[in-house]
């Protein structure tokens, strides 16, 4: 009874004792795990996020490293050397078309802007006043020629007296003089007549050469005399037609040296623009001397013209073929890059990275440029798509199946600009 009692009271507070640490430990584990909760709310965004970051930054890394461009393959080809220059186009022949004699105009026969030729009939000059000079003269002349038919036949006779010592032998001479005099008269009343037969022809006015007649500068019915300001119009060869352009003295060495060995070279005119071709000529006359004010010096061009674009005083660009290079390697302009170094390409290697090659440039025609050291043919360089590359850039080309890997040629007609040297 004791013993029960005794372990009833022994045992009895244990129970409360452990259900105070069962609460404590799941108010710990409660407070934990929302600790945990919060945590893995808390971080989760942060670790969600961060992979694409990374992700983003791996792209922007690929992007930068393997790089889409544009290649063309370099060739070997024929590059013309050409020189720009401004040039004027300048008639071969210009007349203004006066009159030598004075008088009035009485005819006009050509039409403003007309075709004539050399000998046409232009104008005609009042020729009345030459024709009744023309009949004095000519009256004038038989007298005199009269007067020198009876002197020589007194002569004759006179010679014969001599001989006989019939008459006085100063007579004689006398009269010998006497026909040397009248022979000056009848030669200048000829002279006379020839002048006046002349003023009779300048009356005519015609054509001194092919060409186009300017607008009308008298009208019929005027008084004109030789020599007028002006004069009755202007003629201009049109067919063929030159066009004068001048050369800087540093080019004249590799010019001058072409004519002498070809005699002639090509130029083709095109208009102020330079967009457009008008005709194709030939250059075969270099001025004697060099303008020590611009220090140049002037060539002629001459063109048929035969559909009259060219017209004078026109404004043209003359462009100068001197020679063509041959077998030289060319490459598109658009891949030269310039650098600190100087000028340089990036090419393309069988790895698909590209490599920065210094180069020695030549002439250009504003397309392709040649290349005098640095490339050869075969070697693939960027066209487009430089702006990030730099060496050892991983690069890769859309279109390789249909790259352009044709022969790069000159045009046939370059485009505008002096091709640098």
């Amino acid at each position: 009874m004791d013993d029960y009692t005794t372990d009833t009271r022994s045992d009895s507070p244990t129970p409360p004792r452990t259900s105070g640490r069962k609460k404590r430990l799941i108010w710990s584990g409660v407070a934990v795990a929302g600790v945990c909760v919060l945590a893995f709310a808390f971080l989760r965004p942060h670790h969600s996020a961060t992979p694409g970051k990374h992700g983003s930054r791996h792209a922007a890394a690929d992007s930068a490293t393997t790089q889409p461009v544009a290649v063309q393959t370099v060739k070997t080809g024929t590059m013309p050397v050409i020189l720009t220059e401004l040039g004027t186009v300048v008639p071969v022949t210009n007349v203004t078309v006066q009159t030598r004699v004075e008088g009035y105009l009485m005819q006009v026969l050509f039409t403003e802007g007309q075709h004539v030729h050399a000998g046409d009939l232009l104008a005609v000059i009042d020729p009345r006043p030459y024709e009744v000079q023309l009949a004095q003269y000519e009256g004038q002349l038989e007298r005199d020629k009269a007067q020198l038919a009876q002197a020589r036949v007194d002569n004759a006779r006179y010679q014969r007296l001599i001989k006989q010592d019939s008459i006085d032998a100063k007579t004689a001479r006398d009269q010998e003089f006497l026909v040397q005099q009248y022979e000056g008269t009848v030669k200048s009343d000829q002279a006379l007549v020839d002048n006046q037969k002349l003023q009779l022809i300048y009356c005519h006015i015609t054509a001194p050469v092919d060409g186009r007649i300017g607008i009308r500068a008298v009208d019929k019915g005027n008084y004109v005399s030789a020599g007028q300001s002006g004069g009755l119009a202007v003629l201009t060869q049109m067919q063929p037609i030159s066009v004068i352009f001048t050369l800087p003295q540093d080019q004249l060495p590799q010019v001058a040296e072409q004519l002498r060995a070809k005699g002639s070279l090509k130029v083709e005119a095109w208009d102020s623009s330079n967009s457009t071709k008008i005709a194709d000529g030939t250059v075969s006359t270099l001025d004697s001397q060099i303008d020590t004010a611009t220090g140049t010096v002037r060539l002629r061009a001459l063109y048929p013209n035969t559909d009259e674009h060219l017209f004078p005083n026109q404004f043209v660009n003359a462009r100068l073929l001197v020679k063509d290079l041959e077998n030289v390697i060319l490459v598109p302009s658009t891949s030269l890059q310039t650098g600190p170094s100087g000028q340089f390409v990036y090419v393309v290697k069988a790895d698909s990275t590209v490599e920065v090659r210094q180069v020695s440039i030549g002439i250009s025609d504003g397309t392709n440029t040649v290349v005098k050291t640095g490339l050869q043919a075969g070697d693939r360089v960027v066209t487009d798509g430089v702006d990030h590359l730099r060496a050892g850039s991983k690069v890769t080309i859309p279109d390789a199946k249909t790259a352009d890997t044709s022969p790069v040629t000159a045009p046939t007609t370059p485009p505008a600009g002096t091709p640098a040297q």
